[in-house]
Parts: C-alpha cells; sequence; structure tokens
C-alpha cells in the first residue's frame, strides 16, 4: 500500500515497508472498531480511511506527496464494492488483464487466492502505459550485456589468444545494438 519513510543519517531518504506486525495491530484495530460498531450494520468506510490513513498508517508517512498517494489508494479500495468483487487494478477496462477482490473467505485462503489469482505484474496495472517498461527492460539488457563482457578473461588466454574471448562478446554487444537499434528507438520520456 503505502512506505514509511525512516529517518537516516542522512535525512528522510530511506524507505522501509511495513511490518506483519503492523498489519496485525491494524486488524487488531478494526475488528474491535466493527465489534464496536455492529449494531448500525454499516460499514464505516469513512472512519476505518481516517484510522488506517492519518493514524496507523500515515502517522508514519513524513512527505506529502507519499501521503496524497495513500490517501488515493485508500479511497479508491476501501468502499462498498470492495466485498462486491470489485476490481482492483485501476483503469483496466477493455485491457485484457484484471484481478477482482474475492468474496468474504479465512486469511488462508486470500492468501493462496493472491497467489494463484494474482496475474503477472504489468504497468497497465498502475494504470501506467504498456510501453512504460521498455526503458527499463532495454536498461536492464545493456546492463546484462556489460557484467557478461566484464566476466570474460582479461589477461592473455592459454596459447596466447589475448582477449579474443572479450572482443568476441564486445562485437556481439555491438551487433545486438546496431541491428536493435536502441538508441534510435529509445523514447523521450522527459517530453512523454
Amino acid at each position: 500500500m503505502c512506505e514509511r519513510r525512516k529517518f537516516g543519517t542522512k535525512g528522510w531518504n530511506r524507505f522501509y515497508p511495513f511490518s506483519t506486525g503492523d498489519l496485525r495491530d491494524s486488524a487488531i484495530v478494526l475488528q474491535n472498531y466493527m465489534d464496536g460498531n455492529s449494531g448500525s450494520g454499516k460499514i464505516p468506510w469513512d472512519d476505518l480511511k481516517y484510522i488506517f490513513g492519518d493514524i496507523m498508517y500515515g502517522g508514519h508517512i513524513v512527505d506529502d506527496w507519499d501521503r496524497r498517494l495513500c490517501s488515493s489508494y485508500l479511497d479508491s479500495l476501501m468502499a462498498p464494492s470492495l466485498l462486491d468483487e470489485a476490481e482492483m487494478f485501476p483503469f483496466i477496462e477493455g485491457k485484457g488483464i484484471s484481478f477482482k477482490s474475492p468474496t468474504a473467505l479465512s486469511h488462508e485462503k486470500y492468501i493462496e487466492y493472491i497467489e494463484q489469482e494474482l496475474p503477472a505484474e504489468t504497468p497497465l496495472a498502475f494504470a501506467m502505459h504498456p510501453n512504460a517498461e521498455i526503458d527499463f527492460r532495454t536498461t536492464q539488457c545493456v546492463n546484462l550485456f556489460m557484467m557478461l563482457a566484464e566476466l570474460q578473461p582479461k589477461g592473455a588466454g592459454a596459447g596466447g589468444e589475448g582477449g579474443g574471448a572479450n572482443d568476441a562478446v564486445l562485437d556481439f554487444i555491438v551487433r545486438v545494438n546496431d541491428e536493435a537499434s536502441l538508441e534510435s528507438n529509445r523514447l523521450n520520456t522527459d517530453d512523454i
């Protein structure tokens, strides 16, 4: 959901995820709150968003943008549609993937549902354009080839071959780069 920033020696620069203890404590607060309001028959969504977004989780968020993000997630997810198999990926209509919230299950069944039904990670799940992943994958490939080149023997090999293997890897990298035209096909992310 949201992440907390932890104060380090260089300021507010370290992120860390919420722990199982945080989730457990939130579940206890939710159970106590729901037991106290069980007579009304309605789920107090606004109260729950306040408890989780401003007290339990939000109390640890120090950046205004992170607070807005957490609030947006809570507004989107904590709604009556959550109990009616709501779509958990925003803006996904007609894109060919789906992840719906399950009906009421036990904790173990929720874990099983997530492990079996959650589709592969895609930028569409985060309301991003499908091409958002291209630069990441391009950089990942370039780094992989550079690591392969660095792993090749640097000195003279047996039989006085010199750096023949290293030259072959570098030639392969150049050939792949030329064939794929990586630099000319790279999207200008500043314009986007």
